[in-house]
């Protein structure tokens, strides 16, 4: 664990580095399904959004330089899923395998919770995404289904995992 991590609810001050972080994933692979970066107005726009929810958007900052962020959205609009979230957690490169991930996960499943969520589900591709499998399985998700060749990016089908934990669960 890095000894200057800290967790904080990100602010619109983080907002460039989040943008910074994100960007390559959507261009250079199928972490994600994005096909456009989101530019600091989106993201700006997404902090409000889930704000307003009362969901969690967290930063991890090592030396008070943004390292990587994690939010809870809606897992669907229906009003009955209500109090399941879908989680997203991206690491700027260089940031890996120090614990950091660990870290803001489970401070986003807190901060879940106290938002009154019962489930998280995590949407992983299935190509390329074997860190992001490992962290969701090490905080106590499991899978909970597949979806083969659901997105076109970058010139092929890709897949995704589904994995699910409730946060009445133990991690």
């Amino acid at each position: 664990m890095e000894p200057d991590l800290t967790i904080a609810k990100a602010v619109i001050a983080d907002l460039a580095a989040v943008e910074r972080i994100y960007t390559p994933y959507v261009t250079d692979t199928v972490i994600t399904f994005e096909e456009n970066p989101p530019t600091v107005d989106d993201w700006r726009a997404k902090l409000d959004d889930l704000t307003a929810r009362g969901l969690p958007f967290l930063v991890a900052r090592v030396g008070g330089r943004v390292a990587g962020y994690a939010y809870a959205g809606p897992w669907r609009p229906k009003p009955a899923y209500r109090h399941t979230v879908e989680d997203s957690i991206y690491l700027a490169p260089g940031y890996g395998g120090r614990g950091i991930g660990s870290a803001l996960l489970r401070a986003l499943l807190d901060q879940c919770a106290r938002a009154g969520a019962r489930q998280v589900i995590a949407v992983i591709t299935d190509a390329g995404g074997d860190a992001s499998h490992a962290l969701h399985r090490r905080l106590g998700f499991r899978e909970a289904g597949r979806l083969g060749g659901v997105g076109f990016k970058h010139g092929r089908w890709v897949g995704t995992v589904l994995m699910q934990r409730g946060l009445d669960e133990e991690s």
